[in-house]
């Protein structure tokens, strides 16, 4: 690990690095911890399941709206 302190990075750039030092185990996982802590977070793997997920949140947006 480099010397970098990756708690003070922004979500973004905490991201990228993670992408670009795939050998940082605990920068991955510091930013799992911060994934997995927000709220309504959804986790897909495949296309239908993100089009089942936003056709269910617009249903549901449409079902409030009446």
């Amino acid at each position: 690990m480099s010397d970098l302190d990756y708690r003070q990075l922004s979500e973004a750039d905490l991201r990228n690095y993670v992408k670009t030092h795939p050998q940082d185990e605990d920068a991955f996982q510091y930013f799992l911890s911060i994934m997995r802590a927000k709220p309504n977070r959804v986790v897909v793997s495949t296309g239908e399941q993100l089009e089942a997920e936003i056709r269910k949140r617009i249903d549901k947006e449409n079902s409030t709206e009446e």
